[in-house]
């Protein structure tokens, strides 16, 4: 805690959240530790080099660390006057994925060579909580209307359908526009709208599930509707779409509740991409129940110290700041969960501070930083 200033002759001292940061970096260490003994296998094999993945991974985190501890220094009601430039830098980074600037990984055109490796999407998510936290503000009241929160929701659409159509990232652009949704919950005391919008939602999905089942939707008009009936019927297609998720679901069943141990887990050999969206299966595979649990309550108790600073906040800007934070990172969490025991259509969602991801983590302790500088700007007296 630093000195700050006199209020009545009492020396006030600035906050700062241990617990928070304490978290995190455990995270960060579990999320390095498990990430090599997930990935060694396989990247022994591709690259020859053992250490391949967690080289990457720590150069990443260190970049990260030492931006969150720049951003939480920084006075957060800048980012209030950089609201509309950071939405900007959003889109035109997306834009860029169709130049000669863009490359294609693992199948799909969503990432940036930029000298380093650079994911416009996490970039995205980052823009969108501080353009809808300044937007929040300065529309007030007028949210409590259809015209206001059309003014908030189009910006964000538009985003959303640039990063469905340029990267063709569902994923990413279902959690930008729940991340929207979830601040706009916030701050809006008629919730019929959200009554609606769930409805609507469950009723289409009924309508699809409905007409997968029946033979009318096939893989020939997506290759999304295979991965639902895939989700649907995953022993029929045990060798093909399901491969993943049932390689994922036998990780998760013979970890018991201990687990087969660090470095032990069998699965990783044959779950592709095992480092990346499908990590916590091997986790409940290596740590059983008991580690799945331990780095959950991690989490929980993340969410719980985004929830005390946001009830704290100086300012309504502050507030919905962390909100937008802890959306992100409680959406992603839930929906990798869910992917990983397929409880919903396989879909590519990493798991925060955990998956390899260079973009992801960086741009995850950011948006700690920015939490933290709102947590610094609270007093004790």
């Amino acid at each position: 805690m630093a000195r700050g200033k006199k209020r009545g002759g009492q020396t006030r001292e600035r906050f700062f959240d241990y617990t928070l940061l304490t978290v995190v970096l455990f995270l960060l260490c579990i999320g390095l530790v498990v990430l090599y003994s997930v990935s060694s296998y396989d990247a022994n094999l591709t690259f020859n080099d053992s250490a391949y993945y967690i080289k990457k991974q720590a150069v990443a985190t260190v970049v990260g660390i030492v931006l969150m501890f720049v951003v939480m220094n920084v006075d957060y009601h800048i980012y209030d006057k950089l609201a509309v430039i950071a939405y900007g830098v959003s889109a035109v980074l997306i834009f860029l994925v169709v130049t000669p600037l863009g490359y294609e990984a693992n199948g799909a055109r969503r990432w940036l060579n930029l000298g380093v490796s650079l994911q416009p999407a996490e970039v995205a998510k980052v823009g969108i909580i501080i353009f809808c936290a300044s937007l929040v503000c300065k529309l007030g009241t007028r949210l409590n209307s259809r015209e206001g929160i059309a003014v908030l929701l189009v910006p964000v659409l538009i985003i959303c359908a640039m990063v469905y159509l340029i990267t063709d990232n569902l994923s990413s652009a279902i959690i930008i526009l729940s991340i929207a949704l979830v601040m706009l919950f916030i701050v809006t005391p008629n919730y019929k709208y959200y009554v609606i919008i769930i409805l609507a939602i469950g009723f289409v999905a009924g309508i699809t599930i409905l007409l997968v089942t029946n033979g009318i939707l096939t893989e020939e008009v997506s290759y999304r509707i295979g991965r639902i009936r895939a989700w649907i019927y995953p022993e029929a297609y045990a060798s093909t779409t399901a491969f993943q998720t049932l390689q994922a679901l036998y990780a998760i069943g013979s970890g018991g509740l201990f687990g087969k141990g660090l470095g032990e887990s069998m699965q990783k050999q044959f779950v592709p991409e095992a480092q990346n969206d499908m990590i916590f299966a091997i986790i409940c595979e290596e740590l059983g129940l008991f580690g799945a649990v331990a780095i959950l309550a991690l989490f929980l108790i993340m969410i719980w110290r985004f929830a005390e600073i946001a009830r704290s906040s100086n300012d309504a800007f502050g507030a919905m700041l962390v909100i937008g934070v802890m959306a992100h990172i409680s959406i992603q969490v839930i929906l990798n969960i869910a992917v990983v025991t397929n409880t919903i259509p396989n879909t590519g969602i990493s798991l925060p501070f955990i998956s390899y991801g260079g973009s992801s983590v960086v741009f995850l302790l950011i948006e700690i930083g920015i939490v933290l500088s709102v947590a610094r700007s609270l007093y004790y007296e």
